[in-house]
């Protein structure tokens, strides 16, 4: 079982746009992390949830999980606790 103490939060980069069928949502420092949504709200829960799924098998996998030193000015993030 899990504790409170074994909870880590990372932040992610992603990039949001707009397209004729709504929202295309990405992870930049995850290949193939992608998503969409018809709204932007929705685009973003689910690269969460796509991020959270991601992470969880690089972990279940024994991989390391990719981070960027320092976030640019200017980009979106999200945080994911796992």
């Amino acid at each position: 079982m899990r504790t409170i103490e074994d909870v880590r939060t990372f932040a992610f980069p992603i990039n949001i746009e707009e397209d004729k069928d709504g929202f295309f949502a990405e992870c930049i420092i995850l290949p193939g992390c992608v998503t969409q949504g018809d709204t932007y709200e929705e685009a973003v829960h689910n690269i969460k949830e796509a991020i959270h799924l991601y992470v969880q098998t690089l972990e279940d996998d024994g991989l390391e999980i990719p981070q960027l030193a320092v976030i640019p000015a200017g980009l979106q993030t999200v945080e994911i606790s796992v």
